[in-house]
């Protein structure tokens, strides 16, 4: 069996690190031939070109996929999806994110591919953006919606939102949570050297965020409370992991706030390290106001971090309000800010938060997990081509 899956870049992100995970963990099944197509990584988000650094057969550049809407770049993309569909002839074509998602199923459609799958992993419209940018994007995902005959949701809110939106029929739709390699999660310490690195102290209360310094992430929410916690936490600490262009931003406001010494920028952090990271870390806060369902979640429930969250998209799958964490109202600062202190004040309650929340995040996220049961769909998928599993395709390895 062939699949071609599509995605615009790989950035460091949850997205990027499921599609590639898919990619590399169906590539060993005997005559499953598996390919990706991208298009260029830029940006200060940092790349994982490097994942497929070593099988360079796998990965097809796509100049002219980029994230903005760009017309005619756009259909010089979809030009260039079409000829290699047309030369790879998939069984599938899976697609990720929201324009290689667009510009994928439209090309796959086109080039007469027999399958077409689209992931969902987090929303490309809904109330963080205007009316016009949202009366484009669920233009172009109902047209696309039409040449798919599978959605893959990473959450249930993710499908109930897009059928909300005149999406696809119910029956189309799965739920498959984006898994990661949890071993290094549930491994994770406290350990008093990085503690050190980062200049915190062995009785410091510290509050991560893993997220993008960008929009609608949070950060400005966690600031805002800070003086507040500051007062009331003295030996608070707030360790900030990632990168992005509202950095300097972020920093003015904690040093206009009297709190900046109390923060640390660690900046873009290498996938493998971010279990390091979350080691030190005593709660974990997830405050971004658009989002599929984000992993950062479950990595801090692997490694018994309870968690605080804005009941935004598929966070309350996984934030289990009072059993793994602290669900709240998107916005709800004070709330916040009085689970915190909760959390910083009682440590049996985030002993018993964090043990619940490991049992379930390892369970639920096992990259294998996810991994297998893409696998099963891919061969429920393959019935329709008229194929069956026992004769997947080999003439994949004389694909150029």
């Amino acid at each position: 069996m062939r699949i071609v899956h599509v995605i615009t870049r790989l950035i460091v992100g949850g997205a990027q690190e499921n599609t590639i995970a898919t990619v590399l963990g169906l590539q060993n099944r005997s005559g499953w031939d598996v390919r990706l197509a991208a298009g260029p990584t830029s940006g200060p988000e940092g790349s994982l070109e490097s994942r497929l650094a070593g099988r360079p057969e796998l990965l097809t550049l796509i100049p002219d996929l980029v994230r903005p809407v760009h017309p005619w770049r756009d259909v010089r993309a979809w030009a260039a999806l079409v000829r290699l569909f047309r030369r790879l002839r998939p069984d599938i074509v899976h697609t990720h994110s929201g324009k290689a998602g667009v510009l994928g199923r439209l090309a796959a459609r086109r080039a007469g591919a027999p399958i077409i799958a689209h992931t969902i992993h987090g929303p490309s419209f809904g109330p963080f953006q205007g009316f016009l940018p949202n009366l484009l994007f669920k233009t172009a995902e109902r047209i696309a919606g039409r040449a798919t005959d599978c959605f893959v949701a990473v959450a249930d809110a993710m499908k109930q939102q897009y059928l909300a939106a005149g999406i696809g029929r119910p029956e189309q739709y799965v739920r498959i949570f984006s898994g990661f390699p949890v071993e290094p999660y549930l491994r994770a310490r406290n350990d008093p050297a990085l503690r050190r690195r980062l200049g915190l102290g062995p009785e410091d209360f510290v509050v991560g965020k893993i997220a993008r310094l960008f929009r609608l992430k949070g950060h400005e929410d966690l600031l805002a409370i800070a003086p507040r916690l500051a007062r009331e936490i003295p030996n608070i600490r707030f360790l900030l992991v990632g990168d992005g262009i509202l950095r300097d931003r972020f920093e003015a406001m904690a040093r206009e706030a009297g709190v900046a010494e109390r923060f640390r920028f660690v900046g873009l952090v290498p996938p493998e390290q971010v279990p390091a990271y979350i080691g030190v870390m005593d709660a974990l806060v997830h405050l971004s106001y658009r989002e599929g369902l984000p992993r950062a979640l479950p990595q801090a429930l692997c490694a018994g971090k309870p968690v605080a969250a804005w009941d935004c998209d598929g966070a309350g799958e996984v934030c289990l309000d009072g059993r793994t964490g602290f669900l709240l109202r998107p916005g709800d600062r004070d709330g916040l800010a009085e689970r915190l202190i909760l959390l910083a004040r009682d440590k049996t309650l985030r002993r018993r938060l964090g043990e619940t929340g490991r049992r379930f995040a390892a369970e639920q996220f096992d990259e294998r997990r996810m991994i297998e049961q893409i696998a099963e769909l891919y061969e429920r998928l393959a019935v329709k081509t008229g194929r069956k599993a026992s004769e997947r395709t080999t003439e994949g390895s004389r694909l150029p």
